[in-house]
């Protein structure tokens, strides 16, 4: 962008967008939803000034000619009892639009309590990130693009599955036991999808612990997005 010369206002002043005709050459759908995803980011963290004309780019985020179901997926993870001095865990997520484009949200926090299991962990990650889902959907809707399908969120916790499915498998504290039965209410309403996913393919695990280059080359490329597609 070096070479772009910048502009006063976000959008050109009476701006109004249309579906693209059979005579107008098509953008990339994989490089526009990756860089209308970045400005929804920027947008709800510390540009609000912008978030009208991103609405609007939004509308045509499947194909500059058609308004299709968007769908958003992303990965949850944590990293057990992974800080020495407190034995707290790291709760990690992203989310992206389905395809190659990069990630539009994405959190590394350590969590406010000490889990006792890595299941404990991983659902203390997972309800974090259905939380941030839930507002994805919200705000998606706000655009005028509310969304028709669960959002999909990788976990690669067998147990952590299981007890998000069904919280009523053995006594825990009132504080995790919330939010287990959150995280299965989200589910029944199909507000959000939680599926198996093998470790290697945990694209979150680069948000919550080091790891080699090989698998910091591969997670990157899918956080990031690959965008010579």
């Amino acid at each position: 962008m070096s070479d772009c010369k910048p502009m006063a206002t976000p959008g050109e002043v009476n701006l109004k967008l249309v579906k693209a005709s059979g005579e107008y050459e098509l953008v990339n759908p994989k490089l526009y939803r990756s860089l209308v995803g970045s400005l929804l980011y920027i947008g709800k963290q510390t540009r609000p000034d912008i978030l009208h004309i991103v609405n609007q780019l939004s509308r045509f985020l499947e194909n500059p000619d058609t308004n299709s179901n968007v769908k958003l997926m992303g990965d949850s993870d944590a990293d057990w009892s992974g800080d020495l001095n407190d034995r707290r865990s790291t709760s990690g997520y992203y989310f992206k639009f389905e395809g190659d484009g990069g990630a539009i949200s994405w959190e590394v926090k350590k969590q406010a309590t000490v889990a006792l299991s890595s299941t404990e962990a991983e659902y203390q990650a997972m309800a974090a990130a259905v939380q941030e889902a839930i507002y994805l959907r919200a705000l998606m809707k706000d655009f005028g693009y509310p969304m028709k399908e669960p959002i999909d969120i990788g976990e690669d916790n067998q147990s952590c599955i299981k007890m998000c499915h069904n919280p009523v498998v053995h006594k825990r504290s009132k504080h995790n036991d919330t939010k287990l039965h959150f995280i299965r209410e989200r589910v029944e309403n199909e507000e959000v999808g939680i599926h198996y996913i093998p470790t290697e393919e945990m694209t979150a695990d680069i948000l919550t612990k080091s790891l080699p280059g090989v698998k910091v080359e591969k997670h990157r490329c899918v956080l990031l997005g690959d965008l010579s597609k």
